[in-house]
């Protein structure tokens, strides 16, 4: 049907967040018979049965692939080369951007095949780069970035948010043309994603042994990246006043990087013989984790970016505490139970209520994950995603 060349400027694959739904979108289009070729950095795991073409390794610490950092301008320009030189020499019918750096080189290369560009907005370039603390919001600097990400966000032929707030942020805040702007939520594979039944208790009660986490005591599962971005210092502030009022539970905490730091955080509070962390979990691992859970928690501190985690959860039938932003609430609705954004006495109190409730929140599970059944499966994403492509057309332009 036809042949999609798709910008990842990350570390494709890496088992979190966009790199999931970046994932699940290729599946679906090549499912409807389409070939897609992704152009990512050097680091990342293999994705079953698609195409990665990478840059080269550079001199130094790649660390630095993982979020936002000045040292990504290395891996960028690479990648814009590599994804040019692939434009020159093959025919593709589409230009599929990540990220506003993969959107700002798609647009040259859409230029050179001729092709309509599609930008796949993940959340607000300037606001993400605060979050990780290498952008402050005042000064020339804020205002230049400000103006570049403002640039990216006008050049292609459609934008897809998974968000409806990112939808308006960026039609009110950057002026995007709102018949160009469309949301796809981020979705899930309610199939895998499930709830706990009698027949996986021995699998449960196996795991939890191995990772040595007590039977009796619930557990409250976060499943994410590591980093202060996304909470998970606030989630440890919260854990212990939590414990140190007296109500126990134990918190499994998977993701990476910096596994090493926040358990001697957790070990600072005292805490540490609550949680377990487990490192990065393979994605087609975690259900099986997920199904540990009792409770789920979901901190992150962005207001512009999704929350894709939220749908994992939701098709597990856990609860979920989270902060109480727009775009968990364009999910959870009035299902959630919210706390103050970035206080951990609020969220710790929020935890705590539904520790105390867990038999009375199991209808809130079950309700979540009938939400997400309903509304949230990949196949109506990916059905959404055609219509996108049709609009704009296979040799540019917007088609009324």
């Amino acid at each position: 049907m036809g042949k999609i060349l798709m910008v990842a400027p990350t570390s494709f694959f890496s088992d979190y967040g966009c790199h999931v739904r970046i994932y699940e979108e290729i599946k679906f289009l090549q499912r409807e018979g389409f070939k897609v070729v992704v152009y990512a950095y050097k680091k990342g795991g293999e994705a079953p049965g698609v195409e990665i073409r990478r840059i080269p390794s550079i001199p130094g610490d790649n660390r630095y692939e993982l979020g936002a950092s000045w040292i990504k301008v290395a891996f960028d320009f690479l990648l814009a080369l590599k994804v040019l030189a692939g434009s020159l020499r093959e025919k593709f019918d589409l230009v599929h951007a990540h990220l506003h750096e993969g959107t700002l080189i798609g647009s040259v290369a859409a230029k050179l095949l001729r092709v309509p560009l599609v930008f796949d907005f993940q959340g607000s370039l300037t606001d993400e780069m605060i979050q990780h603390g290498i952008l402050k919001s005042n000064g020339w600097l804020f205002r230049l970035m400000w103006g570049v990400e403002k640039f990216i966000d006008h050049l292609p032929d459609a934008v897809i948010t998974s968000s409806l707030h990112g939808a308006k942020l960026l039609v009110e805040k950057f002026g995007c043309n709102p018949v160009k702007v469309f949301t796809i939520h981020d979705c899930v594979n309610v199939e895998a994603f499930r709830p706990r039944t009698p027949k996986d208790e021995e699998e449960v009660k196996a795991l939890k042994g191995s990772l040595g986490i007590p039977q009796d005591l619930p557990v409250v599962v976060y499943l994410g990246l590591l980093s202060s971005y996304q909470g998970v210092d606030i989630l440890l502030k919260a854990a212990s006043i939590l414990l140190r009022n007296g109500l126990k539970a134990h918190f499994l905490i998977m993701g990476f990087p910096s596994e090493n730091y926040y358990k001697a955080i957790a070990e600072a509070l005292g805490i540490g013989e609550y949680v377990t962390f487990t490192g990065r979990i393979p994605y087609f691992k975690a259900p099986s984790y997920l199904r540990l859970g009792d409770l789920a928690v979901a901190p992150k501190l962005s207001a512009s970016e999704g929350n894709g985690k939220l749908l994992v959860y939701m098709a597990t039938g856990l609860p979920i505490v989270a902060f109480d932003r727009p775009v968990n609430r364009e999910y959870l609705g009035e299902l959630g139970i919210y706390a103050a954004p970035g206080d951990p006495t609020s969220l710790a109190e929020a935890l705590g209520n539904a520790l105390n409730n867990l038999h009375e929140l199991k209808s809130v599970g079950e309700a979540l994950r009938m939400k997400a059944v309903e509304n949230y499966r990949w196949e109506k994403a990916g059905e959404m995603l055609l219509q996108i492509y049709r609009k704009v057309g296979l040799r540019g332009g917007w088609k009324s």
